[in-house]
């Protein structure tokens, strides 16, 4: 199957008119229903995490962090499938969905310690505050393991299916293009499948593994991975956060609903690099970064509004917010210092162990041995 072949959901067009294609239709009552304020808070959040985006770029070029995964361009996927999940649902990202943590109640000062290196896992995922949102994980792919066990779990302990909707659970689970060829992927779905597992494996295809394309990775859309399994999947339009936010919603109230998993593929692009320690002009071409630039999920969501009467006045407030986020990030960067050295041995295990316990008092006795005690 080719991706001419296989069906797109699309609300918006490029230049953010309103024209929904026809796998887009059952999921325009779900889009219907949006009022003007969610629709404005799809745009600010686009807008606003851009810019910390942006700010936290700058910052690693300064020489504040040591690493920073750009996510600019992918914008739409993350706000849309993260406004659509609910309150108790429990989202696991990779390691560059600063939208969705973000919205979801995470600090991004917390993403920032991680990659300054003051930080062992950035944010506590049991803390109401972080709204059920695990912490990064860099290793590929090994996410989706940890969600479909969660899944399981909620499935087992008879915290979904049970009709109640603001009760029941499910799980969404980020990963990219080239996590997708990783095997721990496929035993995710493996299980989620056999266990009727209440997640939504989230694939942001961004086009690039790297410096691998998507065409290199697979012969055939990478949505036909999750089909393969028997899990009900869905193409769309990863740069139109309408269409994004609408088929998470459904396939969420599904899988919820006790339907068993259900899988998106996002196409998308980034519009930046892998991360700043990549140079993606070694790998691909302006012509390419210039098209993709023409599908900006931020300038679609701006048009779209302006055509339904958004004012000039909101524009400007969102795009003041977002600079007030970028500088305040900026400062509370900057004013980070080091870390305890005991800290290193904390969280190690999830209750005190003897190990952590014998390796800590050794480094207390050998920092006491310098004249001047512990530093």
């Amino acid at each position: 199957m080719t991706s001419t072949e296989t069906p797109l959901v699309r609300v918006l067009e490029a230049d953010g008119a309103f024209a929904p294609s026809e796998a887009a239709e059952p999921y325009l009552p779900l889009i219907d229903a949006l009022t003007d304020r969610e629709l404005e808070q799809f745009h600010r959040d686009m807008v606003v995490i851009r810019a910390i985006d942006t700010q936290a770029t700058n910052l690693q070029r300064q020489g504040q962090l040591a690493l920073w995964p750009p996510s600019r361009g992918q914008e739409a996927a993350q706000v849309g499938s993260a406004r659509a999940a609910r309150s108790q649902d429990t989202l696991f990202p990779s390691y560059r969905e600063h939208a969705v943590t973000r919205i979801r109640g995470v600090d991004p000062l917390d993403i920032v310690k991680v990659m300054r290196g003051v930080s062992h896992g950035g944010w506590d995922p049991t803390d109401p505050r972080n709204g059920n949102t695990r912490i990064y994980t860099l290793v590929l792919g090994s996410q989706t393991l940890h969600a479909a066990g969660y899944a399981m779990g909620l499935a087992f302990d008879g915290r979904t299916g049970t009709g109640d909707v603001d009760r029941d659970e499910a799980v969404v689970v980020y990963y990219g293009d080239g996590a997708s060829s990783q095997g721990d992927v496929h035993e995710a779905m493996v299980f989620a499948a056999s266990y009727d597992a209440p997640v939504l494996f989230f694939l942001q295809n961004n086009q690039w593994a790297i410096s691998v394309p998507v065409q290199t990775q697979s012969k055939v859309p990478l949505v036909g991975r999750g089909a393969g399994y028997g899990i009900p999947s869905v193409r769309v339009d990863g740069n139109d956060v309408l269409a994004s936010y609408a088929v998470s919603r459904a396939l969420l109230d599904q899988t919820r609903g006790g339907a068993g998993p259900r899988a998106v593929e996002a196409v998308t692009y980034r519009m930046g690099a892998h991360t700043t320690s990549d140079d993606p002009t070694k790998y691909r071409g302006s012509d390419e970064e210039e098209a993709w630039a023409r599908r900006d999920p931020i300038a679609r969501m701006r048009a779209y509004l302006r055509g339904r009467g958004a004012s000039d006045a909101l524009f400007a407030e969102i795009d003041a917010e977002a600079a007030d986020a970028a500088e305040d990030l900026r400062a509370r960067t900057v004013a980070l210092g080091s870390p305890a050295r005991q800290t290193m041995f904390d969280h190690v295990y999830s209750e005190p162990h003897p190990l952590m316990q014998e390796q800590r008092a050794w480094l207390d006795a050998y920092e006491a041995s310098f004249e001047g005690g512990a530093a």
